[in-house]
Protein backbone atom coordinates (compact mmCIF):
# COMPACT_ATOMS: atom_id res chain seq x y z
CA UNK A 1 0.00 0.00 0.00
CA UNK A 2 1.36 3.39 -1.40
CA UNK A 3 1.01 6.51 0.88
CA UNK A 4 0.27 9.51 -1.00
CA UNK A 5 1.63 12.84 0.57
CA UNK A 6 0.51 15.90 -0.65
CA UNK A 7 2.27 18.37 -3.16
CA UNK A 8 3.06 21.81 -2.72
CA UNK A 9 3.55 22.19 0.85
CA UNK A 10 2.25 19.25 2.90
CA UNK A 11 5.05 19.76 5.26
CA UNK A 12 5.42 23.02 5.80
CA UNK A 13 1.02 22.93 6.07
CA UNK A 14 2.25 20.78 9.34
CA UNK A 15 5.24 23.21 10.55
CA UNK A 16 2.59 25.66 10.50
CA UNK A 17 0.02 23.38 12.46
CA UNK A 18 3.30 22.63 14.89
CA UNK A 19 3.86 26.26 15.12
CA UNK A 20 0.27 27.62 15.67
CA UNK A 21 -0.39 24.76 18.70
CA UNK A 22 2.99 26.29 20.18
CA UNK A 23 1.75 29.76 20.01
CA UNK A 24 -1.63 28.09 21.61
CA UNK A 25 -0.26 26.91 24.17
CA UNK A 26 2.13 29.16 25.07
CA UNK A 27 -0.48 31.79 25.38
CA UNK A 28 -2.29 29.17 27.06
CA UNK A 29 0.21 29.05 29.91
CA UNK A 30 1.07 32.31 30.53
CA UNK A 31 -2.82 32.71 30.95
CA UNK A 32 -2.95 29.71 33.18
CA UNK A 33 0.22 31.65 35.06
CA UNK A 34 -2.14 34.66 35.59
CA UNK A 35 -4.97 33.23 37.20
CA UNK A 36 -5.55 33.14 40.69
CA UNK A 37 -7.06 30.11 42.67
CA UNK A 38 -8.67 30.25 46.40
CA UNK A 39 -8.72 27.23 48.49
CA UNK A 40 -10.27 26.68 52.31
CA UNK A 41 -9.55 23.82 54.29
CA UNK A 42 -10.74 22.70 58.05
CA UNK A 43 -14.85 24.04 57.14
CA UNK A 44 -12.99 27.49 56.45
CA UNK A 45 -10.84 28.01 58.95
CA UNK A 46 -7.65 28.21 57.17
CA UNK A 47 -7.52 30.04 53.16
CA UNK A 48 -4.55 30.01 50.90
CA UNK A 49 -4.56 32.08 47.29
CA UNK A 50 -2.48 30.83 45.10
CA UNK A 51 -1.37 32.21 41.45
CA UNK A 52 -0.96 29.54 38.67
CA UNK A 53 2.99 29.79 38.95
CA UNK A 54 2.33 28.23 42.49
CA UNK A 55 3.17 31.18 44.34
CA UNK A 56 1.38 31.49 47.20
CA UNK A 57 -0.06 35.05 47.51
CA UNK A 58 -2.43 34.65 51.28
CA UNK A 59 -2.85 32.67 54.12
CA UNK A 60 -5.82 33.44 55.79
CA UNK A 61 -6.58 32.24 59.24
CA UNK A 62 -9.56 32.09 61.24
CA UNK A 63 -9.60 33.33 64.60
CA UNK A 64 -10.73 30.30 66.39
CA UNK A 65 -7.98 27.84 64.25
CA UNK A 66 -5.29 30.36 66.47
CA UNK A 67 -4.51 28.01 69.43
CA UNK A 68 -1.37 28.44 71.23
CA UNK A 69 -1.78 25.44 72.65
CA UNK A 70 -2.20 23.54 69.33
CA UNK A 71 0.12 25.07 66.80
CA UNK A 72 0.73 21.23 65.04
CA UNK A 73 -3.29 21.65 64.20
CA UNK A 74 -2.68 24.51 62.85
CA UNK A 75 0.46 23.91 60.49
CA UNK A 76 -1.20 20.77 59.14
CA UNK A 77 -4.05 23.12 57.95
CA UNK A 78 -1.96 25.03 56.06
CA UNK A 79 -0.10 22.25 54.58
CA UNK A 80 -3.27 20.97 53.66
CA UNK A 81 -4.84 24.29 51.86
CA UNK A 82 -1.29 24.85 50.05
CA UNK A 83 -1.31 21.17 48.40
CA UNK A 84 -4.81 21.30 48.12
CA UNK A 85 -3.86 24.77 45.98
CA UNK A 86 -1.60 23.12 44.04
CA UNK A 87 -3.47 20.52 42.94
CA UNK A 88 -6.02 22.29 42.18
CA UNK A 89 -3.66 24.77 39.60
CA UNK A 90 -2.24 21.58 38.58
CA UNK A 91 -5.35 20.14 37.58
CA UNK A 92 -6.80 23.60 35.87
CA UNK A 93 -3.42 23.35 33.57
CA UNK A 94 -3.49 20.00 32.48
CA UNK A 95 -7.30 19.81 31.63
CA UNK A 96 -6.61 23.99 29.40
CA UNK A 97 -3.55 22.34 27.91
CA UNK A 98 -5.38 18.86 27.06
CA UNK A 99 -7.82 20.68 24.91
CA UNK A 100 -5.19 21.82 23.38
CA UNK A 101 -3.35 19.18 21.96
CA UNK A 102 -6.46 16.83 22.32
CA UNK A 103 -5.40 14.84 24.72
CA UNK A 104 -1.92 14.06 22.75
CA UNK A 105 0.89 13.52 24.75
CA UNK A 106 3.37 15.94 22.90
CA UNK A 107 7.23 15.04 23.87
CA UNK A 108 9.05 18.16 25.01
CA UNK A 109 5.60 19.87 25.46
CA UNK A 110 4.93 18.87 28.94
CA UNK A 111 7.17 20.74 30.80
CA UNK A 112 5.89 24.35 30.30
CA UNK A 113 6.74 26.13 32.40
CA UNK A 114 6.65 23.52 35.05
CA UNK A 115 2.51 23.35 34.93
CA UNK A 116 2.59 19.42 34.26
Amino acid sequence: MKVRIPQGGGAANMQNMIKKMQEDMVAKQEELEAREYEVSVGGGVVSVKMNGKKEVLSVKLAEEVVDPDDIETLEDLVVAAVNEAIKKVESDAADEMGQLTGGLNIPGMGGLGGLF
